[in-house]
């Protein structure tokens, strides 16, 4: 690869220093605040960063090993950033490890430009599944709750409340690359409880006090809307009286709950269990 002109868009640079301003910049996305302040963030590895340019994500930065030098599917990737006016930068191990906070790190790391949908975009229609989680803590849970979006075919995630951060590196590893896929919104506990006045379909919630087996719900026919609450505390009265039906997942053993990210996939899978079944019954 040729090294661009200084100062010009798209340009390809070889960074040895960790002082590097570019570099310096890249690593603050370890922190939300400069995540926040950047409106930017970083996904690690090579599959990840052609899955977002596929998506039509915004590219700002690629960052790869030199081991990279060579390799045509990391030359094509920096060409694209390139074409799409991003920078690419060479750089050593140590640096990307500095920038992952990893001894072992990916040999590509790409910057991209966070995005939210708005909650007044989102307009269900029959037969979606949105879910909406309720002051979300552990970035594990997140980004495996919308690795299993993307897996059955729902259609989005409404954050509520004071959540973890969607495009923290922890998140993001999580997710496996479904962060790309799965349009995420955000919303106060009021915004979501005008928002969801309107919601056309089925609000169902998971309650240790639910009185209604998941398993006994047609869900088919109709926008489904699937509130989970937080890992500690469980939906608020506020937002448990919103819904239309509280549910139970029954246990069998000691254990009186499951992890949310556990729990929500159970229902997501029911869900889409009931509505292709069903569906499939009324077509006969």
């Amino acid at each position: 690869m040729n090294e661009h002109r200084e100062g010009a868009p798209g340009r390809v640079k070889e960074v040895t220093s960790l002082a590097n301003p570019l570099i310096k910049s890249i690593k603050s996305l370890a922190l939300k605040k400069f995540r926040d302040q950047q409106h930017a963030f970083m996904a690690e590895g090579l599959k990840l960063v052609i899955d977002a340019l596929d998506l039509g994500w915004s590219i700002r930065t690629l960052v790869f090993a030199k081991a990279g030098l060579g390799n045509p599917a990391v030359e094509k990737v920096a060409a694209r950033t390139v074409a799409a006016g991003g920078t690419v930068l060479e750089v050593s191990e140590k640096v990307l490890s500095a920038i992952t906070r990893r001894d072992n790190p990916q040999m590509v790391v790409g910057v991209f430009a966070q995005r939210y949908l708005p909650l007044k975009e989102i307009r269900p229609q029959n037969g979606e599944v949105w879910v909406a989680l309720d002051r979300v803590r552990d970035p594990g849970n997140l980004g495996t709750i919308i690795r299993t979006v993307d897996a059955v075919g729902a259609k989005g995630i409404i954050l509520v409340g004071d959540t973890t951060d969607p495009f923290s590196l922890e998140t993001v590893r999580a997710t496996m690359g479904s962060v790309f896929a799965v349009p995420v919104s955000r919303a106060t506990p009021e915004a979501f409880l005008a928002w969801r006045k309107d919601f056309p379909g089925l609000v169902a919630g998971t309650h240790l006090k639910g009185a209604v087996d998941y398993r006994s719900v047609d869900f088919s026919g109709r926008p489904v809307l699937l509130l989970m609450g937080n890992e500690q505390q469980g939906l608020p009265d506020v937002l448990a009286q919103s819904c239309d039906r509280l549910l139970r997942i029954p246990q069998a053993g000691r254990a009186d709950s499951l992890n949310l990210a556990v729990a929500t996939g159970v229902m997501l899978f029911e869900i889409r269990r009931s509505a292709l079944t069903l569906g499939a019954e009324d077509s006969v």
